[in-house]
Formats: structure tokens, sequence, C-alpha cells
């Protein structure tokens, strides 16, 4: 029988019915609260194929599965996506799974929709830490499990764009390299400029096989970026954004220069 969500007060009982998505690891680690009755274990959660989930301004969606060892059959089994702070709950959304297996390991999975079109999605919920995986599992012997498990940062998604100028351009001559960093912003549900934030310059010279970081600049307050370079060799040129925990890295497409 499905109980937990009775014990539930205020903003957690209202999310109840919401649809979350999540990314979280691969786990085999103990959840940080449990109930047990019986010989039931889970032996691992997964969610989003063990990566972290970068968040666009669309909705995506995520699988979640459970590896659950048991002799009996299952009868109900629930998995939860919370964004939490102690007894906090920012974002919250139950989902009954589907098992499969006959045997003593069954894995039951389900779906999630993270969507920044909601109001509960903002950015204050990207990073690591506060989401967590909720496991609520009941078998026809009477065996019963019920848990929290770790999960992986939400990220929000990055872009990068590039250009270097003038192309062609002569050996010698001082190559302007300019580009813009944006990130997704779930509050406006728009692609903002993100500022402040350590970009690599990087060049590879043709044939290309290996890039190099050639300068590190910082992105002004409306993302953008720029430097320059002295021209020596026919080559390609990129920005790199290695990112902190709560957004995503990327790459700009390289932009090849013919340099006479």
């Amino acid at each position: 029988m499905r109980f937990r969500a009775l014990t539930r007060s205020g903003r957690a009982a209202a999310l109840s019915g919401a649809l979350l998505t999540v990314a979280a690891l691969a786990t085999t680690l103990a959840p940080t609260a449990q109930a047990v009755v019986g010989n039931m274990r889970i032996t691992g959660v997964v969610v989003n194929g063990g990566k972290d989930i970068v968040l666009t301004t669309t909705a995506k969606k995520v699988t979640v599965t459970a590896t659950i060892a048991e002799d009996s059959a299952l009868t109900e089994v629930w998995l939860d996506l919370e964004n939490r702070v102690g007894d906090d709950i920012n974002y919250a959304a139950s989902r009954r799974a589907t098992c499969t297996g006959t045997g003593a390991v069954k894995t039951c999975t389900t779906t999630h929709t993270l969507d920044p079109r909601d109001d509960l999605i903002h950015n204050g919920l990207a990073g690591s830490g506060n989401w967590k995986v909720y496991v609520q599992v009941d078998a026809r012997d009477g065996d019963y499990r019920s848990g929290y498990y770790p999960s992986a940062s939400v990220r929000r998604a990055t872009a990068l764009i590039g250009d270097a100028t003038p192309e062609p351009v002569r050996r010698g001559v001082t190559l302007t390299v300019n580009g813009r960093l944006t990130v997704a912003n779930w509050n406006s549900n728009t692609w903002t400029g993100l500022s402040r934030q350590a970009v690599q310059l990087q060049y590879c010279k043709y044939p290309c096989t290996a890039y190099a970081t050639v300068k590190t600049v910082t992105s002004n307050a409306t993302g953008h970026l720029r430097t320059t370079v002295t021209a020596s060799a026919d080559g390609y040129y990129r920005w790199k954004y290695a990112a902190p925990y709560w957004v995503a890295p990327s790459l700009s497409v390289a932009d090849y220069v013919d340099v006479r």
C-alpha cells in the first residue's frame, strides 16, 4: 500500500502529483534514511543512465531505474524525485514504476519529465546534493523497503559561439577572436549571457590533431568574449568553457583561419 504521501505536509503534499525528472548517478550506496521489513535489498538506483542531466529551456524526459533483490513478487514500487534541503521539499514528484524479472532480481523503471516552463523549476534548483531519489517497494510476502538515494547534478545548459577575424589573414597580423557564452535561464525560460566566467581560447594548427589553450578570457556582463592573437599558421580556433557544478560545460564550433 502506498502510504508515504500521507506523512507529507504543506508544499510537499501539494507537489506529490507533479512530474519531476532528475539526473542521478548509478549508486549502490546506502540511502540516507530507510525503513526495512524482511530481506529485500535495493542494490542500485540509476537516473538518466548515470549521467548528470543538462536541462535547456524545454522539457526533457529522464528514466529512473531501481534494481531490487527480492524472492517474492513485487506489489508496488514507487520512484520519487525530490529537491530537498533538510525537511523543506522544493520540488517533488511521485510515479509508480513498471517492473520486469521473475526471479530474485527485479528491474523497475519509470520516466519523469523535467520542464523549466513549470514555475516550480527555477535557477536556484541547479546543482548537486539537494536532488534525491526516494524508493519505496512492497512485496507480496510482506517485505518492505524505502529510503533516499543520492543523486547527481542537475545542470543548466550553456552554449558558446565564436568567430575569428579577419579571414584570410596575413602571417604576423593581429587576429581578433570574439565569442559569447550563454546559459539556459530557467527563471525566464530564455537563453541569457553568462557573465564573469573564465573561458579558454584554444588553437589547433592545421592539420589539427590536438588543441592547446592560448588564453583564458573572462566573459563580460552580457557574456561576450574578446581577445587578440598573432596569426602564425593555418588552424582552428575555438572557445572552451569548463563550468562549475551548477551549469554544463560547452565548446564552440571551431573556426578555421587561413593564414597567408
